[in-house]
């Protein structure tokens, strides 16, 4: 069997997406390509060896050729195209985030749970790399004991000079914001952020560190920095009772020469985490196949809760103050 996938939005993600499913996902076929950049989409489609272009978003979801929806489309057109997946009845994989509302996310989550089945796994691609798995691992076997507090890093070379540190809260940090609850298995109950005024000319691109506290006990520190220079770097540390465990800096191999040991830092996401979405996509299709909805991918109700963890992180940095993070209850379909 084989799942014939509509690929809509073939920017960056996107084109990575297509080359993901053309060449290393077995069981999905990449059957349409949907753009607005008609040129751009025809490039991808010659790489992957799709025949089928198109700029209907909306009509190539209702298609009887396509089984399922892959979204890489920018922001504000995630929420519409995701309600028309589920309004056919096609499972639907969206880049993060859900949407940035938290109320969105909320209709998303509505309509899915009308319709008593899971369809939707939001893009949080972390869940699936190997240290962030090995974190978990290592509290669900008890070996460093119950959590204490978590470390996070989230740095990039530079970023557009409009890049202000609400941005880095709505776009960088949701990441964090939902492996760190993926590993730890808790909510947070609320946070505090903080932005350096040191080290650059103004707010705009300053480091932002976010203090979360979860309903655990645990302390869970964020920092993002868009305008770190060196590379792009994503790391974390987990401080349980027993012992901690960290990641090693992302780079596979270190050169040592002339007194001197040389490790290099990719320049984006990319290569650091390519192997994640490539695990991604593959358990995407599977869940597809068999019909049961992954236990790793993250959900809407996954991709809610880290939009509106940003919202209050938004609103402790505007208010300069601790902002208690409040849900909507769970719904059923989602306690798996």
């Amino acid at each position: 069997m084989s799942v014939r996938v509509a690929l809509i939005g073939c920017g960056v993600m996107g084109a990575d997406h297509a080359r993901i499913l053309a060449e290393d996902v077995s069981g999905a076929v990449l059957q349409v390509i949907c753009d607005a950049d008609q040129e751009r989409a025809r490039q991808v489609a010659e790489h992957c060896d799709t025949k089928d272009l198109s700029d209907d978003a909306e009509g190539v979801i209702f298609r009887k050729d396509v089984d399922a929806v892959m979204i890489a489309s920018p922001d504000d057109t995630h929420v519409p195209l995701i309600l028309a997946a589920l309004s056919a009845g096609k499972p639907v994989l969206c880049e993060k985030p859900l949407s940035q509302d938290s109320m969105e996310c909320l209709r998303v989550v509505e309509a899915e749970t009308g319709l008593g089945r899971r369809l939707v796994t939001v893009g949080y691609m972390r869940r699936f790399d190997l240290p962030y798995a090995r974190m978990k691992l290592a509290l669900e076997d008890g070996s460093l004991g119950r959590a204490v507090m978590m470390h996070n890093f989230h740095r990039n070379v530079h970023a557009p000079p409009s890049f202000t540190g609400q941005m880095a809260i709505t776009n960088s940090a949701p990441h964090e914001f939902d492996v760190v609850r993926f590993v730890l298995g808790t909510e947070f109950s609320a946070v505090s952020v903080f932005q350096a005024k040191c080290g650059v000319s103004g707010p705009t691109g300053a480091p932002v560190v976010m203090i979360l506290e979860t309903y655990e006990g645990q302390l869970v520190t964020v920092e993002v920095n868009v305008n770190a220079v060196y590379g792009y770097d994503v790391r974390a540390e987990l401080v349980g009772e027993k012992g901690s465990m960290s990641m090693n800096v992302p780079s596979p191999v270190a050169l040592n020469r002339d007194l001197t040991s040389l490790e290099r830092f990719p320049a984006d996401w990319r290569p650091r985490f390519h192997e994640a979405y490539r695990l991604q996509n593959k358990d995407w299709i599977n869940s597809v196949l068999t019909g049961s909805p992954s236990k790793i991918g993250a959900s809407a109700w996954d991709g809610y809760c880290a939009s509106a963890v940003a919202e209050a992180s938004v609103q402790s940095l505007s208010e300069n103050r601790k902002i208690k993070i409040r849900l909507a209850e769970m719904p059923k379909l989602y306690r798996i």
